[in-house]
């Protein structure tokens, strides 16, 4: 796809108003309280991999509402101290998949926590997370409308809270240091990256890749790509549901958390994503209240920078962490 957003000056200048609910602190801090309320102690069990150079344990801990969520913890075998930590965060319709796929930020040194995705591992990556929510085991999209027209319903209600509980959690865990946290993802993981970094606020580093889940008043108006275009399919046939949905999205729009984050961050962006708009990831940016840079791939899509950018990232950590 050819560029399609704004030329790449306004681009990089482009930072809209937030339409920001006046109880938008006072929601997340009560729907974090309910959570804790109902935590449950955290399981590590050890996996036998047929892998020498890590440790892997499969880890369920208590996310939104108390709900069980899964993930793998990687750790380097050798180690000698807590290790700062890297928190992962997944795509739209992947799942936390196999152990063995997760082998870079362990290969780096650093414990690496990877947070599976509540009733999505079903598209491109298995997962093993049911939605209690909603009743749903892990299941093709889409996610984006589920319980859409109330904030307190919303599918990304619960995933947000289950991303910050993950942080809280790992800190738990001896093999890590606390002070010393990074979260990471792309698209909808990097999406959840700013939601973390918004919600708890000593996060030490901030890594969302070409970001989902940002400026959704544009977003919908701009693209036909999904996942935005499930939320305009929605609302093309609920016409009169169209206030009652943009109203929910905005209590989960990665502007106002980024806007919050003052974790030092590295972004990235494709410039001819029709997924991401370069224009949407670009307004998360240039509100992010911390430090930050942006690394850009004028003529990468939703892709990114895939390889070449997990590379700018290790250089990014080893900086920060």
């Amino acid at each position: 796809m050819a560029y399609f957003d704004l030329p790449e000056a306004e681009l990089r200048t482009y930072r809209p108003e937030r339409h920001e609910p006046a109880d938008f602190d006072a929601f997340w801090a009560q729907t974090l309280n309910e959570a804790r309320e109902h935590a449950r102690a955290t399981q590590f069990e050890l996996v036998q991999v047929p892998l020498t150079t890590v440790e892997v344990f499969d880890v369920t801990f208590s996310g939104a509402a108390g709900m069980p969520v899964r993930g793998w913890l990687v750790l380097p075998r050798a180690r000698r101290e807590p290790l700062p930590c890297v928190v992962e965060f997944l795509g739209y319709g992947g799942g936390r998949g196999l152990a063995h796929e997760w082998l870079l930020y362990a290969s780096a040194g650093y414990a690496h926590f990877i947070m599976d995705t509540r009733g999505q591992g079903s598209a491109w990556r298995s997962g093993d997370t049911a939605d209690a929510g909603s009743g749903g085991e892990p299941h093709l999209p889409g996610f984006m409308t589920l319980g859409i027209r109330d904030p307190h319903s919303y599918y990304y209600r619960r995933l947000y809270t289950d991303a910050a509980r993950a942080v809280e959690m790992i800190r738990s865990h001896p093999a890590v240091d606390a002070a010393r946290v990074a979260v990471t993802g792309g698209s909808q993981g990097g999406g959840l990256a700013l939601a973390a970094a918004g919600l708890i606020p000593d996060v030490v580093a901030c890594l969302p890749d070409v970001p989902f889940l940002c400026h959704f008043e544009r977003a919908v108006r701009i693209t036909d790509s999904l996942p935005y275009g499930e939320i305009a399919q929605f609302m093309r046939v609920q016409r009169h549901a169209i206030t009652d949905v943009m109203s929910t999205l905005s209590y989960f729009d990665g502007l106002h958390f980024a806007a919050r984050a003052q974790a030092q961050a590295l972004f990235s962006v494709g410039l001819m994503d029709d997924v991401c708009p370069p224009s949407t990831v670009y307004a998360a940016f240039n509100h992010y209240a911390g430090t930050k840079q942006i690394e850009e791939y004028p003529f990468n899509r939703h892709e990114g920078g895939q390889a070449h950018h997990d590379l700018k990232k290790l250089t990014f950590l080893n900086e920060v962490l």
